[in-house]
This record gives structure tokens, C-alpha cells and sequence, in this order.
């Protein structure tokens, strides 16, 4: 009997009343391991009133509580962080190692909720008219959303979650109906660890799911992390409902390798930060702008690396990189590579050879590590974002047209730069229009004090993700202005309130 996988409300599983279901694979085999619910407009709505009911108690939890809670449920993510590696394996289909890493980074956004207290303070200001006192405070919204893509079952959710409940507020999760089995079990873990009922709530689906929280009237912000398509519908459907809407989108990552770079370490970075996860990451590297004489020796040495990558079953130990996350999408991938050459760039490694996949069963969704050399802007390989295990290369003769290359493309969520020059490095930093560089490091993801979020066609809004930047998104500023009168002093004035 194929696994059933249901919605998580009120501290409970609850099978699903739409009557629609849909197939979460095993992608190392293609076979269907399991069926989600999808929720109905309704089943969202019912989701939304239980954490509205549950929230108004939580609101109330001394903040020395709530942290207790976070550092329980930190100590047992820890605990079961092989379980929930392996979890994520079967499900989307990276290697094990690479989603013990991605459980690592979600926990230092939990471990930043931990301390969260002293970003709630507000602001005291005495005698700011004569006998009166300001003051600010930092207060829940209510009720808060997040729709999460495949990549980072994980740690996605856990960039949203640990935050907006730490401060205050109840939350509504729609993982991605892909592999929705992580997210279920960290609110499991979460109940386990005293979190109140309906605190936390996962709820399935698709379309009909996304577009019921944009409009449910209950939830007052969402929080998205998705493609550019979906992240401009999030954002215009959501912010026209009255909401606060941060929806981060996609990407095209540019590493750009001066001449002074060492040839070994870039190579080795470029293969890292493009074929980690099997490219399913939206701060891999997609483009290497290879400038003036490095180009042909670093096109060398990443070519000869990628036959040596080991591809295979995500619980295979010595597989390096496993399988997309469908058939569909596996074929859209590949689709580039045929569409690359049409249009004259050179196909250098090509992932739809077998023999780069000698460890994958032939069933499941894998695509070998490509490397299209000779690409050039108005290329559909150059243009799009691809999300697979493609990396393009663009040449380009100096820093300058590097950097206006950059900063042309429509995208501009993330970018690094390999080189030996300070001053190359300072005037990148300075010039290029993106959110976040990467100086000798490919995968510039920000640690969890800081904030993630790009720029252009890679972000909605202005609001960014997790850190100071995620406390300000979940909360909201009251300012209280306080006197305590003499009664005998009182008397009716008509005049405007005057400070002197």
C-alpha cells in the first residue's frame, strides 16, 4: 500500500477532505514511494482559524518560555538530524552529506531564535513633554504563512518558522508537495518540544493551497522562496490583499575568475558551488566568467574534474551528486544542453551521457554534470534559469565587461569573484548590482545574524530573509506616548499637542 502523507494542524496529523492527492517519488528509482494530500481553499482556511485561536495564547508566552522552547527544539533537530538527512534524500534526492549540510544551516537560523529576546527590546525615551514618557514595543503580527520550494526541505522552512514563532506569531506552512515529508516532522519535533498546538501547522497542496493563503483574510504576512514567476504572482496577489509580502525568486549566479586567480582553486569551487545538490539550488553558480587568459586552462580543469564526479543514489556514500527532483524537470534540464548547441555554444561535457552516470539506476531522474562552453547573453542557456547541473561559461576580456555583464542580466540574487587583487575585489563589490558577493567563497549564503535576499528580477519587495531582517518582517512598532496627571491639574485644551 503506497504511504500516505497528510496535512499537520493542531498538533495532529489530519488526512486531507479534498479527495486529491498527488505522487511524491524516490527520484534515485522514479518510483512513487508516496501520496500527499492537497488541500482544498477550505482545509486552508480551517488551518488558519486553529493557529488564529492558538495565537492569541502565544502572543501572551513569556519570552523566556518561547526561547526554551526554541533551545528544545534545536537539541532535538540535532538528535535526529541522520533521520531527517535521510528523510530529505528520499524525497528530493540529494546525497545525504549535502542535506546534513542544509539541516546545519536551517539550525543556525533556530540557534539566531534563541537569542531573539534583546532584538524585541524597544525604545524608552523619559520626560519627552513635560510629564510624559515614550515609549516603543515589538508585537506579533497574528497569523503568518510560508510557501517553500523542493531544493531545501529543510532548511527553507526553517529560515521562515524559527523567527516568526519566536517572535510571537503563529505559522502556516506549504512545503512543497514535492517531498513534503521534512517539513511534517519538524513540527512533530516542534510539539515535542512544548510548542503549543496549532502554533504550527503544515498544510499540503498546490496552486489552490498557494493561492487560498494569499487571500485568506486570517493570515497578515507571507513568506515565499520560489521561482521568479511564482514570486512576482506571490507578491502582486498577497500585497493586494493587504499583506506583507516577501517573495525572494530566482536566479543566475555569476562567478567571475580574473587572470591572477588560481586555476586549481577556482576550478574546484565552480564544480562545488554548480553541481552541489545537482545544481537544485538557487545560489548555485550557473555562469563562470572566465576573463582574458584564464579562460582556457580554467575550462580545462573544470572539464577534466566532472568525469570524476561520482553520481548515485542520495543514500549511497560514496555518490556525490544525485538525481533531480522529477523526470520533468530532469528533461527540461537536458533540454538546454540540445538548445545550447543549436545556438552555437559548445557542448564540452555533455550529462546525457550514460557513462557519467555509471552508479544511477537508468529509472530514476539523473543528468550527469554538463559544461557548455562559449555561451553569450541572448543564448537561452545564458538567459533562463536552468536549476540543474548545467554551468555555462562566458569569456570575456576584462574586469569591466565582467562586471557589466553581471550587471545586465535580469537577475541579481547572488555573485563571486576569484582573485588575488584587493582592488579588483573592492571595486567589485562596490559596482556589481547584486544582493549578496561572494570574495574567494562561490556560495555567498549569508550566516543567520545577517539576512538573505537579492536584487532585480531575484526579489519582490524589499523585505529579506531570516536575521535582523526577519524579526523586522514579523513584527510591527507600537509607540505608546504615557502621562500620569494630577487630577486637580487637568483641564480641556483644544489647541495641537505641543512637546514644550
Amino acid at each position: 500500500m503506497t504511504r500516505k502523507i497528510e496535512h499537520y494542524v493542531g498538533g495532529a496529523h489530519v488526512p486531507g477532505t479534498s479527495g486529491r492527492r498527488g505522487p511524491v517519488y524516490d527520484p534515485s528509482t522514479g518510483e512513487v514511494q508516496a501520496e500527499v494530500d492537497l488541500a482544498s481553499a477550505e482545509e486552508v482556511g480551517a488551518a488558519v482559524r486553529i493557529a488564529a485561536g492558538a495565537q492569541r495564547s502565544w502572543r501572551a508566552v513569556s519570552l523566556s518560555r518561547r526561547t526554551e522552547v526554541m533551545f528544545s527544539f534545536r537539541q532535538l533537530v540535532h538528535e535526529h538530524r541522520s533521520e531527517l538527512a535521510a528523510l530529505v534524500s528520499s524525497e528530493h534526492g540529494k546525497v545525504e552529506s549535502d542535506a546534513a549540510g542544509e539541516l546545519a544551516r536551517g539550525l543556525e537560523n533556530v540557534e539566531f531564535a534563541c537569542g531573539i529576546a534583546p532584538l524585541l527590546k524597544g525604545g524608552f525615551t523619559e520626560q519627552a513633554s513635560t510629564g510624559v514618557d515614550l515609549y516603543s514595543i515589538r508585537q506579533p503580527l497574528g497569523v503568518v504563512a510560508g510557501i517553500t520550494p523542493f531544493n531545501f526541505p529543510m532548511m527553507v522552512p526553517l529560515w521562515m518558522i524559527a523567527n516568526a514563532i519566536a517572535c510571537g506569531n503563529a505559522f502556516v506552512l506549504k512545503p512543497s508537495e514535492k517531498d513534503p515529508s521534512a517539513s511534517v516532522r519538524l513540527a512533530e519535533l516542534f510539539s515535542a518540544a512544548g510548542l503549543p498546538d496549532g502554533v504550527l501547522n503544515v498544510v499540503h497542496g498546490d496552486k489552490v493551497a498557494v493561492d487560498a493563503i494569499l487571500d485568506d483574510p486570517g493570515i497578515a504576512a507571507v513568506s515565499f522562496v520560489g521561482s521568479t514567476a511564482i514570486a512576482r504572482h506571490v507578491y502582486e496577489r498577497g500585497t493586494a490583499a493587504g499583506k506583507r509580502v516577501q517573495a525572494l525568486g530566482g536566479a543566475k549566479n555569476h562567478m567571475v575568475v580574473l587572470p591572477d586567480a588560481d586555476v586549481d582553486v577556482a576550478a574546484d569551487a565552480a564544480v562545488s558551488a554548480a553541481y552541489g545538490s545537482a545544481g537544485e539550488r538557487c545560489m548555485a553558480i550557473s555562469v563562470v566568467v572566465a576573463v582574458g587568459s584564464i579562460a582556457d586552462p580554467l575550462v580545462d580543469a573544470i572539464a577534466k574534474r566532472l568525469p570524476e564526479l561520482r553520481v548515485g543514489p542520495g543514500s549511497d556514500p560514496s555518490a556525490e551528486m544525485g538525481p533531480l527532483v522529477t523526470a520533468e524537470h530532469r528533461d527540461k534540464v537536458a533540454s538546454y544542453l540540445a538548445v545550447a548547441a543549436d545556438e552555437g555554444a559548445s557542448v564540452r561535457v555533455d550529462g546525457r551521457t550514460q557513462e557519467l552516470m555509471d552508479a544511477a539506476d537508468p529509472r530514476g531522474f539523473y543528468l550527469g554534470a554538463s559544461l557548455v562552453d562559449g555561451v553569450r547573453p541572448g543564448m537561452r542557456v545564458y538567459d533562463e534559469e536552468i536549476f540543474g547541473p548545467v554551468l555555462s561559461v562566458v569569456r570575456a576580456g576584462t574586469l569591466d565587461e565582467a562586471i557589466a555583464l553581471v550587471n545586465a542580466h535580469p537577475y541579481g540574487n547572488g555573485t563571486a569573484i576569484f582573485t588575488r587583487d584587493g582592488g579588483a575585489v573592492r571595486r567589485f563589490q562596490f559596482e556589481v548590482d547584486c544582493g549578496m558577493v561572494g570574495v574567494n567563497v562561490p556560495i555567498p549564503v549569508p550566516v543567520a545574524y545577517y539576512s538573505f535576499g537579492g536584487w532585480k528580477a531575484s526579489l519582490f519587495g524589499d523585505a529579506h530573509m531570516y536575521g535582523p531582517a526577519g524579526v523586522d518582517f514579523y513584527t510591527r512598532t507600537k509607540v505608546v506616548t504615557s502621562r500620569w496627571p494630577e487630577p486637580a491639574a487637568s483641564t480641556i485644551d483644544l489647541g495641537f499637542p505641543g512637546t514644550r
